[in-house]
């Protein structure tokens, strides 16, 4: 921030949100709306034209959602502050949104009483979760470690071979990879053999489990048959 003035923009594709929003924010005396945006789109070009310090951005909205618009705003120059306010209990999106570069989590149903406090800890560059979602953000992290070996030895592969292991897992035969990425069965068989030597892999079962850990396939992905 540049003043003791926090600048505000509000991103939610309900008028009537964004209007109790406003003035639940209003009664704070460091706080200003400067903006008000109903997609992610809308505040991804008010964020270039106003440079606010924080973005309170609902998740699901049309056009662009608050995913999406949060990812893009995390890689602009003086990125503001993204602070998530939804109907959603943080178990399936905190994580994930927090990793996109997100600042704070904040369900609606408490924002009357907390919103100007979550404002004002993402504004000077602090994490905002409810004290209920540590559990949420310390599963996630158990779950990141456990797989952080795995991650780790799969890094070192090349892209290729990355593109190879995928496929593979996929159900993929040698020659229908080969003509994916323009290459022969046997150099397919090549790359198999180093991929095996690098990662301990045996059988395909084994590039299916590495592949659904790391999230490379999900579980309902189409395979041939």
């Amino acid at each position: 921030m540049t003043s003791d003035l926090i600048r505000v923009v509000l991103a939610d594709d309900h008028a009537v949100v964004r209007a109790g929003l406003k003035a639940v924010l209003g009664a704070a005396r460091d706080i200003d709306v400067v903006g008000e945006a109903a997609n992610g789109k809308e505040a991804i070009a008010l964020v270039e034209r106003l440079h606010p310090d924080v973005v309170v951005m609902d998740l699901t909205m049309g056009e662009m959602d608050g995913m999406a618009a949060t990812k893009a705003l995390a890689v602009t120059e003086n990125a503001p502050r993204v602070l998530v306010l939804t109907m959603h209990a943080e178990e399936e999106y905190l994580v994930p949104l927090l990793e996109a570069g997100a600042s704070g989590y904040l369900v609606k149903s408490v924002a009357d009483r907390e919103l100007v406090d979550a404002v004002r800890t993402v504004a000077h560059g602090e994490l905002y979760v409810r004290p209920a979602a540590a559990r949420v953000l310390a599963r996630g992290l158990r779950k990141k470690d456990e797989y952080a070996d795995d991650r780790a030895r799969f890094e070192k592969l090349t892209d290729r071979e990355r593109d190879v292991l995928r496929l593979i897992a996929a159900g993929y035969t040698a020659p229908e990879i080969g003509e994916k990425l323009f290459i022969s069965p046997k150099t397919v068989d090549t790359y198999k053999q180093r991929i095996n030597e690098k990662l301990g892999l045996q059988h395909r079962a084994d590039y299916v489990r590495l592949a659904l850990k790391l999230g490379l396939l999900t579980v309902d992905e189409e395979v041939p048959r």
